[in-house]
Protein backbone atom coordinates (compact mmCIF):
# COMPACT_ATOMS: atom_id res chain seq x y z
CA UNK A 1 0.00 0.00 0.00
CA UNK A 2 1.45 3.01 -1.04
CA UNK A 3 2.11 5.37 2.04
CA UNK A 4 0.34 8.56 2.33
CA UNK A 5 1.97 12.02 2.57
CA UNK A 6 0.55 14.20 5.35
CA UNK A 7 -0.58 17.60 4.16
CA UNK A 8 1.78 18.94 6.31
CA UNK A 9 4.64 17.38 5.36
CA UNK A 10 3.38 18.03 1.69
CA UNK A 11 3.01 22.09 2.75
CA UNK A 12 6.44 21.95 3.91
CA UNK A 13 7.91 20.34 0.63
CA UNK A 14 6.33 23.41 -1.61
CA UNK A 15 7.30 25.62 0.56
CA UNK A 16 10.76 24.10 0.33
CA UNK A 17 10.54 24.43 -3.04
CA UNK A 18 9.17 27.65 -3.21
CA UNK A 19 12.20 29.11 -1.13
CA UNK A 20 15.16 28.14 -3.98
CA UNK A 21 16.44 30.37 -5.55
CA UNK A 22 17.62 30.50 -9.14
CA UNK A 23 21.54 30.57 -10.60
CA UNK A 24 21.84 32.97 -13.67
CA UNK A 25 25.28 32.35 -15.47
CA UNK A 26 26.35 34.85 -17.83
CA UNK A 27 28.63 33.92 -20.81
CA UNK A 28 30.86 35.34 -23.62
CA UNK A 29 33.98 36.46 -25.01
CA UNK A 30 36.28 38.96 -23.22
CA UNK A 31 34.70 42.38 -23.45
CA UNK A 32 31.49 41.05 -23.80
CA UNK A 33 29.98 43.13 -21.00
CA UNK A 34 28.87 40.52 -18.76
CA UNK A 35 30.11 42.46 -15.74
CA UNK A 36 28.37 45.99 -16.69
CA UNK A 37 24.80 43.46 -16.98
CA UNK A 38 25.47 41.72 -14.25
CA UNK A 39 25.85 44.76 -11.85
CA UNK A 40 22.76 46.45 -13.60
CA UNK A 41 20.74 42.95 -12.86
CA UNK A 42 21.51 42.65 -9.43
CA UNK A 43 20.00 46.62 -9.05
CA UNK A 44 16.79 45.40 -10.59
CA UNK A 45 16.07 42.31 -8.51
CA UNK A 46 17.07 44.12 -5.64
CA UNK A 47 14.40 46.23 -6.31
CA UNK A 48 11.96 43.90 -6.44
CA UNK A 49 12.83 42.62 -3.21
CA UNK A 50 14.85 39.58 -4.29
CA UNK A 51 17.65 38.91 -2.47
CA UNK A 52 20.48 38.43 -4.91
CA UNK A 53 24.73 37.20 -4.48
CA UNK A 54 27.35 38.18 -7.56
CA UNK A 55 29.85 36.14 -8.01
CA UNK A 56 32.67 34.72 -10.59
CA UNK A 57 34.62 32.01 -11.89
CA UNK A 58 37.22 31.50 -11.58
CA UNK A 59 37.32 32.63 -8.36
CA UNK A 60 34.25 33.77 -5.65
CA UNK A 61 35.97 31.68 -2.58
CA UNK A 62 39.42 32.16 -1.22
CA UNK A 63 40.29 29.29 -2.80
CA UNK A 64 38.99 29.67 -5.90
CA UNK A 65 40.43 33.81 -5.75
CA UNK A 66 43.76 31.85 -5.76
CA UNK A 67 42.89 29.26 -8.63
CA UNK A 68 42.22 32.21 -10.32
CA UNK A 69 45.48 34.10 -10.14
CA UNK A 70 47.69 30.91 -11.35
CA UNK A 71 45.21 30.32 -14.44
CA UNK A 72 45.61 34.11 -15.30
CA UNK A 73 48.06 36.00 -13.98
CA UNK A 74 51.07 33.34 -13.04
CA UNK A 75 54.57 34.27 -14.72
CA UNK A 76 54.45 30.58 -16.21
CA UNK A 77 50.67 30.67 -17.33
CA UNK A 78 51.58 30.85 -20.80
CA UNK A 79 53.20 26.90 -20.30
CA UNK A 80 49.79 25.75 -18.56
CA UNK A 81 48.70 22.86 -20.90
CA UNK A 82 44.65 22.77 -21.98
CA UNK A 83 43.95 19.50 -19.29
CA UNK A 84 45.84 21.46 -16.70
CA UNK A 85 43.23 24.89 -17.48
CA UNK A 86 40.64 22.56 -17.09
CA UNK A 87 40.83 20.76 -13.98
CA UNK A 88 42.44 24.30 -12.58
CA UNK A 89 38.44 25.92 -13.78
CA UNK A 90 36.72 22.64 -12.17
CA UNK A 91 38.61 22.67 -9.04
CA UNK A 92 37.58 26.34 -8.74
CA UNK A 93 34.10 25.90 -9.55
CA UNK A 94 33.71 22.66 -7.61
CA UNK A 95 34.57 25.14 -4.77
CA UNK A 96 32.31 27.75 -5.59
CA UNK A 97 28.98 25.52 -6.06
CA UNK A 98 29.85 23.86 -2.70
CA UNK A 99 30.93 26.87 -0.29
CA UNK A 100 28.71 29.95 -2.39
CA UNK A 101 26.07 28.64 -4.89
CA UNK A 102 24.64 25.41 -3.48
CA UNK A 103 23.79 26.97 0.28
CA UNK A 104 22.56 30.07 -1.40
CA UNK A 105 19.78 28.59 -3.72
CA UNK A 106 18.96 26.89 -0.74
CA UNK A 107 18.06 29.77 1.20
CA UNK A 108 16.28 31.30 -2.06
CA UNK A 109 18.83 33.61 -3.09
CA UNK A 110 19.07 34.91 -6.45
CA UNK A 111 23.14 33.53 -7.91
CA UNK A 112 24.51 35.50 -10.91
CA UNK A 113 27.75 33.66 -11.85
CA UNK A 114 30.11 35.61 -14.41
CA UNK A 115 31.35 32.37 -16.14
CA UNK A 116 30.29 28.42 -15.55
CA UNK A 117 29.87 25.30 -16.66
CA UNK A 118 30.20 26.33 -20.64
CA UNK A 119 32.87 28.44 -20.36
CA UNK A 120 34.60 25.13 -20.16
CA UNK A 121 33.25 23.42 -22.55
CA UNK A 122 33.61 26.47 -25.12
CA UNK A 123 37.23 27.56 -23.88
CA UNK A 124 38.75 24.09 -23.21
CA UNK A 125 36.62 22.39 -25.31
CA UNK A 126 35.91 24.08 -28.68
CA UNK A 127 38.92 26.79 -28.74
CA UNK A 128 41.56 24.28 -27.25
CA UNK A 129 40.42 21.48 -28.88
CA UNK A 130 39.75 19.03 -26.06
CA UNK A 131 37.28 16.36 -26.88
CA UNK A 132 34.35 17.41 -25.01
CA UNK A 133 33.67 13.50 -23.47
CA UNK A 134 35.91 14.28 -20.18
CA UNK A 135 34.99 17.94 -20.26
CA UNK A 136 31.39 17.20 -19.65
CA UNK A 137 32.38 14.45 -17.15
CA UNK A 138 34.90 16.82 -15.36
CA UNK A 139 32.04 19.38 -15.40
CA UNK A 140 29.16 17.18 -14.01
CA UNK A 141 32.02 15.97 -10.98
CA UNK A 142 32.37 19.96 -10.22
CA UNK A 143 29.00 20.99 -10.33
CA UNK A 144 26.49 17.89 -9.43
CA UNK A 145 22.79 18.60 -9.98
CA UNK A 146 24.08 22.72 -9.49
CA UNK A 147 22.98 23.80 -13.36
CA UNK A 148 22.00 26.83 -14.32
CA UNK A 149 18.14 27.95 -14.66
CA UNK A 150 19.30 30.62 -17.26
CA UNK A 151 22.17 31.53 -19.32
CA UNK A 152 22.72 35.11 -20.54
CA UNK A 153 25.18 35.01 -23.70
CA UNK A 154 26.02 38.60 -24.65
CA UNK A 155 27.49 37.86 -28.35
CA UNK A 156 29.61 40.50 -29.52
CA UNK A 157 31.80 39.50 -32.97
CA UNK A 158 35.51 38.91 -32.34
CA UNK A 159 36.58 42.27 -33.62
CA UNK A 160 34.52 44.06 -31.35
CA UNK A 161 36.11 41.38 -28.41
CA UNK A 162 39.41 42.12 -29.16
CA UNK A 163 39.00 46.31 -29.39
CA UNK A 164 37.40 46.56 -26.12
CA UNK A 165 40.13 44.71 -24.31
CA UNK A 166 42.41 46.89 -25.85
CA UNK A 167 40.79 49.84 -24.46
CA UNK A 168 40.63 48.89 -21.34
CA UNK A 169 42.72 51.10 -19.23
CA UNK A 170 42.91 48.81 -16.14
CA UNK A 171 46.18 46.57 -15.99
CA UNK A 172 47.98 45.10 -18.49
CA UNK A 173 45.92 42.22 -20.43
CA UNK A 174 45.57 38.94 -18.56
CA UNK A 175 46.87 35.43 -20.15
CA UNK A 176 43.22 34.75 -21.17
CA UNK A 177 43.00 38.59 -23.24
CA UNK A 178 46.54 37.67 -24.82
CA UNK A 179 44.74 34.79 -26.79
CA UNK A 180 44.41 36.06 -30.60
CA UNK A 181 41.86 36.26 -32.91
CA UNK A 182 41.31 32.99 -34.10
CA UNK A 183 40.86 31.99 -30.96
CA UNK A 184 38.17 34.42 -30.05
CA UNK A 185 36.20 33.32 -33.14
CA UNK A 186 36.45 30.16 -32.02
CA UNK A 187 34.81 30.90 -28.60
CA UNK A 188 32.06 32.68 -30.32
CA UNK A 189 31.43 30.21 -32.47
CA UNK A 190 31.38 27.56 -29.87
CA UNK A 191 28.93 29.81 -27.67
CA UNK A 192 26.46 30.06 -30.56
CA UNK A 193 26.43 26.29 -31.34
CA UNK A 194 25.97 25.91 -27.94
CA UNK A 195 23.05 28.30 -27.33
CA UNK A 196 21.21 26.41 -30.61
CA UNK A 197 21.44 23.05 -28.70
CA UNK A 198 20.20 24.24 -25.33
CA UNK A 199 17.60 27.12 -26.54
CA UNK A 200 15.14 26.38 -22.88
CA UNK A 201 18.65 27.19 -20.86
CA UNK A 202 19.91 29.75 -22.92
CA UNK A 203 19.18 33.59 -23.97
CA UNK A 204 21.95 35.21 -26.53
CA UNK A 205 21.73 39.00 -26.53
CA UNK A 206 23.50 40.86 -28.90
CA UNK A 207 26.39 42.50 -27.01
CA UNK A 208 27.06 45.84 -29.30
CA UNK A 209 23.38 47.07 -29.23
CA UNK A 210 22.93 50.18 -27.32
CA UNK A 211 23.59 49.36 -23.54
CA UNK A 212 20.01 50.71 -22.13
CA UNK A 213 18.58 47.99 -24.84
CA UNK A 214 20.85 44.95 -23.47
CA UNK A 215 19.54 45.50 -19.84
CA UNK A 216 16.05 45.64 -21.34
CA UNK A 217 16.12 42.17 -23.20
CA UNK A 218 17.60 40.24 -20.33
CA UNK A 219 15.67 42.32 -17.95
CA UNK A 220 12.66 41.56 -19.81
CA UNK A 221 13.78 37.87 -19.86
CA UNK A 222 14.62 37.66 -16.60
CA UNK A 223 10.87 38.32 -15.28
CA UNK A 224 9.69 35.83 -17.71
CA UNK A 225 11.65 33.33 -16.03
CA UNK A 226 11.15 34.24 -12.30
CA UNK A 227 7.18 34.97 -13.25
CA UNK A 228 6.95 38.75 -11.97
Amino acid sequence: MKKKTSPARSSSRRKAAARRGILISFEGSEGSGKSTQIAYLAGQLQQIGREVLSTREPGGTEIGEQVRNLIVHNSKGDEMCAETELLLFAASRAQLVREVIAPNLMKGVVVLCDRYIDSSTVYQGVARNLSLDPIQQINRFAVGDVLPDLTIVLDVPTSVSLARIRQRASDLPDRMERENIQFYKKVRDGYLVLARSLPRRFFVVDGTLPEEKVRKLIWDEVRKRLGV
